[in-house]
């Protein structure tokens, strides 16, 4: 699990030279300096870099320690609709929040018409991530499964007169009823453990890049009126982003390491951001051409990676669960947890 760990550090480290492509000059007004107030404002960003920091700590804990509390354990049906919930605000975010911000930096009148304003790089860069999310979802299944399978077949041979033997006497017990169980319990528990893995960390990377350009943003402005309502809005999302990456680390069954460092890196993700905003902000101008490309790109390929993950693995993967599909009642619950997600993260677009 090292090179794991390795990754996530060099990672984070990269998304935090990020800012630093920004910093060229500036060739269109910020705005204005109306609303500023640098020494308020450092007031708020205190403020928002311990109370995100808690929030997504809480968030990602929750379905961890669900040993503890039961109704958190994915083996209950709240699990499925606390997940569909969190889902509901990955998507939102992603569709309301991060999107729209993409448009705006890309379609910015401080960039040059050519080639910005003659071709919609917003949507084609959130398109291009979404397909690159199918395809390293798929090629890491792929792989880890063939690993798995290939480290499982040199003791099938030895083992192949007791598994056989335990079959025939299954058999027996059940009256052919063992196919079933015997295919499902060999064949679909490693495979959805792997699948449950990839999932997790690739999400993880999603949630990531964006968090930081947020952090970063938040960060660098001198403006309370606008920290304000981020406070809260950034709040609630990272404490249901968190519990939607809580849960498919839960099901990915990771060693407690892995646990740990996937629970740092996504909790300080978005406070580390902001102190670097704070570190740079005397420099850095979200204005400037290069300031709105970088930012611009990295939010709509972050919205397409979080389209895609919040449909395809999180909400198809659940809602087409055997347990959801044969429950009517958890069937509607799911339903109704995912729209009350999408609302809530959606009402808070209004004030931030």
């Amino acid at each position: 699990m090292q090179s794991s760990v390795r990754f996530y550090f060099e990672f984070f480290c990269l998304l935090l030279l990020l800012p630093t492509l920004a910093l060229g000059e500036c060739t269109c007004d910020a705005g204005g300096g109306e609303g500023t107030n640098k020494s308020e404002a450092l007031k708020y960003k205190a403020v928002a870099i311990a109370s995100i920091l808690f929030a997504g700590a809480v968030g990602v804990c929750l379905p961890v320690i669900g040993k503890t509390i039961p109704v958190l354990s994915p083996e209950r049906n709240a699990f499925f609709i606390i997940k569909a919930f969190a889902a509901g605000v990955i998507l939102s975010t992603a569709f309301v929040h991060v999107l729209p911000d993409a448009f705006d930096s890309l379609t910015s009148p401080c960039l040059a018409e050519n080639p910005w304003g003659e071709f919609p790089f917003t949507g084609f860069v959130a398109m291009m991530s979404a397909i690159g999310t199918l395809m390293v979802d798929c090629v890491a299944s792929s792989y880890f499964t063939r690993l798995h399978l290939n480290k499982a077949q040199p003791g099938e041979s030895g083992d192949e007169e007791k598994a056989a033997g335990e079959g025939h006497v299954h058999t027996h017990a059940t009256h052919g009823h063992s196919h079933g169980i015997v295919d499902s319990s060999a064949g679909s528990a490693p495979s959805q453990l792997i699948r449950h893995r990839v999932i997790t960390q690739v999400l993880e990377l999603g949630i990531v890049v964006h968090s930081v350009i947020i952090g970063v943003s938040l960060g660098a402005s001198a403006s309370p009126e606008t920290i304000k309502p981020l406070v809260a809005a950034l709040s609630f999302h990272q404490f249901f982003e968190g519990i939607g990456l809580g849960g498919c680390i839960t099901q990915a069954k990771f060693k407690t390491k892995t646990i740990v460092t996937m629970g740092l890196f996504f909790s300080l993700t978005t406070p580390v951001g902001i102190a670097v905003g704070l570190g740079i902000s005397n420099v850095y101008n979200e204005s400037s051409p290069n300031a709105l490309i970088v930012q611009g790109i990295f939010d709509a390929a972050s919205a397409g990676i979080l389209i895609y993950m919040a449909l395809v693995d999180l909400l198809a993967a659940d809602f087409m669960h055997p347990r959801v599909q044969s429950n009517g009642a958890l069937q509607l619950g799911v339903n109704v947890s995912l729209l009350l997600g999408v609302g809530c993260m959606s009402l808070l677009a209004k004030w931030a």
